[in-house]
């Protein structure tokens, strides 16, 4: 028999069935089309310049591969390699990229959560990686648990605008980092149903978390290979470098059929030119060589490319983000990205310590750039605090109340111009006088014409003060509490449960992963 853990989706249930309320009423979950047609900063002559600086960079200066086995495919390819020191013709560049598909699908566990990348897809991940934790109760940042990854998690299953699980929504520092990876993915894979992702850190790493999707999903070795059912995303190390570990793990995936997405995180002042046409040009140098190496190795890998370009503080040397240069870049990239028809990975991201207005309009700033760039996957679209140092929970709600209104905004039907969206009778209905209130064509509409918020307090404010003068940050708190009290896991095979647990017990006692420590 199946574990029944609930309804799937982890949404509406357990408490709020008791209450007769859930914590907030979300739109349902579906994958937002980008009907806009992106912003082009771009002209075909920019286009041109910045691809011929890219492959310049490729053909004169070159990228280090600090991974023997890619220098021996590349070798063999044709390339010139000189010790680590890789040189690129355009021509094998652009024949590599060419092999890529710009459209592909990731089926997870539960394929009613398939993802398709590329096209006019827009999907929304949730925050990866930050050491760090916002806990409001205390008002400080603390180091990331497995509790609090847990409860992230969970955020990241119950909200339906959330599509993708990327990495560890923050780093839980108590459990040691040879079996870290090991209760994550046990976690994120019976906590959620959603894409999973793998970090490129090491063998063992990439190869327990295959396997580990290979059983939740319950697949066999061919059906697992037969398409993509999770995906890793990797940086170059900035400027002109690709490390051991990285290359390392996106080889077994791609060698397995799985999707690679290589995002270079280039900040214009420090680890790029000081201009943003410089840095994007670097960024897809970087790029695009280690999806040609990818695409020599198994043609037609799925391969998304990222950009993760932004600039620094001059006055500090800290990173900047959601600025006026991070949004010219995501689109610029994106241009780019359709030049070489790649499915293209951006970001939600801000510098703001705490959830407060500057985390917000930064990130709004940076979700919108993904917006106009037709951006495919969003990674850190919600939760992200201290550029990448912060994970917080009430963040994560307060940026998914942004997503939830970029889905409303990109639905057709509020720019549908028929008979009944122009709405002439109804205008003649109330003519010079009256209202549009009590009138049929509004009493037919009324329940979902616009947008209705689950976050937002709309109320003056004197009601909002004598409903207790509740600033944002603290309503996203109480919500976060309450759906943590009745989120419910998705339902898992018990065999399939049993096989993963047995298999983490096993990698376990045989030690994890290496670590020098």
């Amino acid at each position: 028999m199946a574990r029944d853990n609930g309804r799937r989706g982890g949404g509406r249930a357990g408490a709020a069935a008791r209450r007769g309320t859930a914590a907030l009423q979300q739109m349902p979950w579906h994958i937002p089309q980008n009907i806009d047609r992106p912003i082009a900063p771009l002209t075909e002559e920019g286009i041109a310049a910045i691809h011929d600086g890219a492959m310049r960079i490729l053909e004169e200066i070159g990228i280090v591969f600090l991974n023997p086995e890619a220098l021996e495919i590349l070798k063999q390819a044709g390339c010139r390699v000189e010790g680590d020191l890789v040189r690129m013709d355009r021509d094998f560049v652009m024949e590599m990229v060419g092999k890529a598909p710009s459209q592909f699908t990731i089926t997870p566990r539960n394929p009613e959560r398939t993802i398709p990348i590329g096209g006019t897809n827009l999907l929304f991940g949730n925050v990866s990686s930050p050491p760090n934790y916002w806990d409001m109760d205390l008002g400080k940042k603390v180091a990331g648990n497995r509790a609090q990854c847990r409860n992230l998690l969970k955020l990241t299953q119950y909200f339906n605008c959330i599509h993708f699980a990327g990495g560890y929504p923050v780093e839980p520092v108590d459990i040691h980092a040879s079996v870290r990876h090991l209760d994550v993915l046990y976690d994120k894979l019976t906590l959620t149903d959603k894409a999973m992702h793998a970090y490129s850190l090491g063998k063992e790493r990439v190869e327990d978390v295959m396997e580990m999707v290979r059983i939740a999903g319950g697949l066999t070795d061919e059906e697992f290979e037969a398409t993509p059912r999770m995906y890793t995303n990797i940086n170059s190390t900035s400027p002109l470098k690709h490390d051991y570990p990285m290359i390392d793990g996106c080889l077994r995936l791609v060698r397995r059929g799985q999707a690679v997405v290589v995002t270079p995180f280039t900040l214009a002042g420090a680890m790029a030119p000081v201009t943003m046409a410089g840095a994007v040009a670097q960024s897809l140098a970087e790029a695009l060589c280690a999806i040609a190496l990818f695409q020599y190795v198994r043609p037609g890998t799925p391969c998304a490319i990222g950009t993760f370009t932004s600039n620094v503080d001059m006055k500090s040397g800290a990173p900047a983000f959601g600025t006026p240069e991070y949004m010219r870049a995501t689109q610029m990239t994106g241009q780019m990205a359709r030049h070489y028809g790649l499915p293209m990975r951006s970001s939600g991201v801000c510098a703001a310590n705490v959830p407060d207005g500057q985390a917000m309009w930064e990130t709004s700033n940076s979700l919108w750039a993904a917006v106009q760039s037709g951006t495919n996957m969003v990674y850190h679209a919600a939760g992200w605090l201290e550029g990448g140092l912060i994970a917080s929970p009430e963040k994560f709600i307060m940026d998914c109340e942004v997503l939830q209104q970029i889905q409303r905004y990109m639905q057709p039907e509020i720019c549908a111009t028929g008979p009944e969206e122009i709405a002439f009778d109804a205008v003649r209905e109330v003519g010079n006088e009256g209202h549009f209130f009590g009138i049929q064509h509004t009493q037919d509409r009324y329940a979902t014409a616009f947008y209705q918020p689950f976050l937002s307090d709309w109320r003056n404010y004197e009601a909002w003060e004598a409903a207790g003068a509740v600033w944002t940050p603290q309503r996203a708190n109480q919500i976060y509490k309450e759906i943590l009290q009745e989120f419910t896991p998705p339902p898992m095979d018990d065999a399939l449960h049993d096989e993963l647990k047995d298999f983490v017990a096993r990698r376990k006692s045989e030690g994890g992963a290496p670590t020098d420590f």
